[in-house]
């Protein structure tokens, strides 16, 4: 099993709900697959600090002298409107933050973390958001910094950056999707009870993502059918019986909690995995049809131009074609 490490720089006062979501996140993911082990450490300048509601946080680890080279760095939000970094721990986180953030590394800024990470340098020329209440003082920090409202996150590189308190846990379960699977972020999400929602940069989430807004365990459950194994040659009766139900009970479900008709969600999915394959692999686009389970070739083309508008051989991340 791969080891993921994930440091959370806490500074004073900061904000329980920007920590504790993040963390329990990345630690759920650890019970849904076994492919990545997360590893948690919370560092600071300080061998202990007071957080948001008043609790005290501790012992923590030292700011470490380095970090491995695909290491997470997770910058929590601080409680309050103005931040002026005059404290000696604040100086001092700043100082390492600096120095120790390389290109390899992942930056994760959650709410107002990133002023912190504004403050250190670190977002010169960057895409970036923040809670809509610091978005001014983001760009006052630093006038290069191409500040982003209205987003839920922003990915630009290797930085991440997230709007408000809950934000964050939107920002992680993408990064969960990009780590580990789709797969294992709905898992997460459905575990902490939270809404799978748009991504920061995208115009449309995910189809292995989309439609999961509901709570209805039937449609859930074919759902997971139909993600698990997208190129079966699935049809209504085979899902109806999985399900216990009828067919016409089970279309009828689907339109009304996850707004959108069976076949139309499969085809979504099958048309992701053909994505995946074009951009992964070098077959032939009559071998991505079969795999993604397309009836034919004619089909697959036919799916794919009502959403893309140039033909699966001119995709864009496209391998040079060999014939399979």
């Amino acid at each position: 099993m791969r080891k993921q490490s994930i440091y959370f720089l806490l500074l004073p006062e900061t904000m329980l709900s920007d920590l504790a979501g993040p963390a329990d996140a990345f630690l759920f993911a650890n019970r849904h697959q076994t492919e990545v082990e997360f590893e948690l450490e919370f560092i600071s300048a300080l061998p202990e600090i007071r957080c948001s509601i008043g609790l005290s946080l501790g012992p923590l680890s030292a700011l470490p002298d380095t970090l491995a080279e695909d290491a997470i760095v997770v910058l929590p939000g601080l409680v309050g409107m103005q931040f002026d970094y005059a404290g000696a721990a604040d100086q001092l986180s700043l100082s390492w933050l600096k120095n120790i953030i390389q290109p390899q590394h992942r930056l994760i800024c959650i709410c107002s973390g990133a002023l912190t990470a504004a403050h250190a340098g670190l977002l010169r020329g960057r895409r970036a958001t923040t809670h809509h209440s610091h978005c001014a003082d983001l760009a006052a920090i630093d006038a290069s910094i191409l500040v982003e409202e209205n987003r839920i996150f922003v990915e630009d590189g290797n930085i991440c950056s997230s709007a408000g308190v809950t934000a964050g846990v939107d920002l992680v379960l993408h990064l969960i999707s990009g780590i580990t699977s789709p797969q294992t972020a709905i898992a997460v999400a459905r575990a902490m009870v939270v809404y799978m929602r748009r991504s920061g940069n995208d115009t449309q989430l995910s189809p292995w993502l989309r439609h999961r807004n509901h709570v209805h365990p039937v449609v859930h459950k074919v759902q997971e059918v139909l993600i698990k194994d997208p190129a079966h040659a699935w049809d209504l009766t085979q899902l109806a019986e999985l399900a216990c139900t009828s067919t016409r009970h089970l279309s009828r479900l689907f339109s009304l909690y996850a707004e959108i008709s069976v076949q139309e969600y499969l085809s979504s999915l099958r048309l992701s995995l053909a994505d995946q394959l074009l951009s992964q692999t070098d077959w032939s686009v009559e071998r991505v049809a079969e795999a993604a389970g397309f009836g034919s070739p004619r089909q697959f083309r036919r799916v794919w131009q009502s959403a893309y508008a140039t033909p699966p051989s001119a995709h864009p991340h496209r391998r040079l074609t060999t014939r399979h």
